[in-house]
């Protein structure tokens, strides 16, 4: 389980010789060469799509997780009360599933049942195999699209209250360069392969408008 004691979570790291480690590598080796982040988010030739989503699925959860714990053990994020710290004019609610009525949380809180929901999937071997066989099988049905679809969009909720909320504190903690790294990526990435529903973006447009740019002159050579 990728959960530790005190509230903090901690990074899932990828079997040896599996596809995930093989495709987490060559993310790796792109960016230690120098490659560009717009480099490192295409889908290498001859991998699979699914396959490739799968491993930053989880990469990009790491990321967060390492977020959230330099500042899980701020007294301040106990000031919060339900409905409040998330981005201006947007509220997230948490539900465990689409029949649960969807309930009033603090923007902390919600932070917290992203990561601990995420860990639980990703460490479902039902879900996230590590055997190499059953990955291919399981990457390729719809319900696993779907299931990374949401992952997406709720660590992009998690990005957004950071941002909106936080970034002060991670400032002060001289974080921020590394928040900003860590974000453009997951932005690259999400907008090479359509993750992000307009409708999750339009609240921090602000936010999103400049990497996207940056991400379509790239990809045209500018």
């Amino acid at each position: 389980m990728s959960r530790a004691g005190g509230g903090t979570f901690q990074p899932k790291r990828h079997r040896s010789g599996t596809m995930r480690d093989r495709l987490h590598s060559y993310t790796k080796r792109t960016l230690g060469a120098g490659g560009s982040i717009h480099q490192a988010v295409a889908l290498p030739p001859n991998e699979s799509c699914a396959g490739w989503v799968a491993v930053h699925a989880i990469d990009f959860y790491n990321d967060v997780c390492l977020i959230w714990q330099v500042m899980a053990s701020d007294p301040y994020l106990a000031s919060f009360r339900p409905g409040e710290g998330f981005p201006s004019g947007v509220e997230y609610r948490w539900s465990n599933s689409p029949d649960e009525q969807a309930a009033t949380v603090s923007a902390p809180s919600y932070i917290k049942l992203v990561l601990n929901w995420i860990a639980e999937q990703i460490n479902d071997p039902q879900k996230f195999p590590d055997d190499e066989e059953d990955e291919k099988r399981v990457y390729s049905t719809p319900q696993f699209a779907a299931l990374c679809g949401q992952i997406f969009r709720r660590l992009f909720r998690v990005y957004g209250i950071v941002y909106s909320t936080f970034f002060g504190t991670l400032q002060a903690l001289d974080m921020a360069p590394h928040l900003n790294t860590c974000f453009k990526h997951f932005l690259f990435f999400c907008t090479e392969f359509a993750l992000l529903p307009e409708r999750e973006v339009e609240p921090l447009e602000v936010l999103v408008k400049p990497i996207r740019k940056q991400y379509f002159a790239a990809k045209q050579g500018k």
